[in-house]
């Protein structure tokens, strides 16, 4: 038997899309267009200026920016 349970930030992705109304890709291009901001802004600016929770914005920004390294 495999464990096959999405992990990680991306383990938020089904909620975001559906509480917020966008999809994924959508949310990281605007992450992404703030690059080289710090985590922290990121996750700021998601939450005050789109209405993200904390930990949904930290979602985001996390799975973000580990893309970005590779």
């Amino acid at each position: 038997m495999t464990d096959d349970a999405v992990k990680g930030p991306a383990s938020y992705f089904p909620s975001i899309e559906k509480k917020y109304g966008r999809p994924i890709e959508e949310w990281k291009d605007l992450v992404r267009k703030r690059l080289p901001a710090k985590h922290m802004e990121l996750v700021a600016m998601l939450k005050t200026e789109h209405g993200l929770g904390h930990g949904h914005a930290n979602a985001l920004v996390a799975h973000t920016l580990v893309e970005e390294k590779d």
